[in-house]
């Protein structure tokens, strides 16, 4: 989209919030960092509040605002009190909506060349968000989590996702043994790595769908999201390393589910 800096309106303000809390108003997501912004602000599917940004975080944006979109101007120090506390706004800071919930039927009938990825209790923003960034970079289908134990969509996730929170669906379920029932159901044979795995991840690889699943660090996916698992798998990492972080270890597995000799 064209820049167009004329059609960008604001008007001065005191910032609300205190400082380092983060919190979005009532039922809304604050997101921060350019990449995030950028991304829901392209994205039709979410609803945008308000904006508070830097001239030069404005500045940055590779897109134009309409002229009566919701802005309003503030200094570094004015944003920090709406974000996580030391967070990496980049002079953007955007209250929007969640996003929709999805249904797992929804993207269960989409390619099914597209791996889908199962996190089971895999808690932390960070990670969460690394896993979204690297599902968008294979071109996985969809993220899916139990609603009980993942974080939920906020300024963390969508800042480490860097865009992709807006990009690879994420379907969250009230059993994931459940849903790997239906996974299967559909098709996909339903891979769980862990370390303790006597089968390389290649040497784990059909030729048809893939479900990756992965557990939390340290406890590792639980007995009964095992069990629901066709097969287990592991990363061939060097004995001086113990494990990966999760969202290295899924980074890895997704390359070489994109990279697999299919016959």
């Amino acid at each position: 989209m064209a820049k167009n800096k004329k059609a960008l309106r604001g008007r001065a303000g005191r910032m609300q919030g205190g400082r380092g809390s983060g919190r979005a108003g009532k039922g809304a997501v604050r997101l921060w960092g350019r990449h995030a912004v950028e991304a829901a602000l392209m994205n039709p599917r979410r609803q945008h509040r308000k904006l508070w940004a830097t001239r030069e975080g404005i500045e940055s944006l590779d897109g134009e605002l309409p002229a009566d979109f919701p802005v309003e101007y503030a200094d570094v120090s004015d944003l920090a009190r709406l974000v996580a506390k030391d967070a990496p706004h980049q002079g953007l800071v955007l209250e929007c909506e969640p996003l929709e919930d999805l249904h797992l039927s929804d993207v269960l009938d989409g390619d099914p060349t597209r791996p889908i990825v199962v996190l089971d209790q895999v808690t932390d923003p960070h990670n969460v968000g690394a896993l979204l960034r690297s599902a968008a970079a294979f071109d996985a289908a969809v993220i899916v989590t139990q609603d009980r134990h993942a974080p939920p969509e906020g300024g963390v996730i969508g800042k480490s996702a860097s865009g992709a929170l807006e990009i690879v669906p994420w379907v969250r379920v009230v059993n994931l043994s459940r849903a790997l029932e239906e996974i299967a159901e559909a098709g996909y044979w339903r891979i769980g790595l862990a370390g303790e795995a006597e089968a390389t991840l290649a040497e784990a690889l059909p030729a048809g769908p893939v479900a990756l699943v992965l557990g939390a660090e340290g406890e590792g996916m639980r007995h009964n999201v095992t069990q629901h698992c066709d097969a287990l798998a592991r990363l061939p990492i060097s004995e001086a390393m113990e494990s990966l972080n999760v969202s290295n270890a899924g980074a890895i597995a997704l390359y070489a589910i994109a990279t697999r000799d299919l016959g």
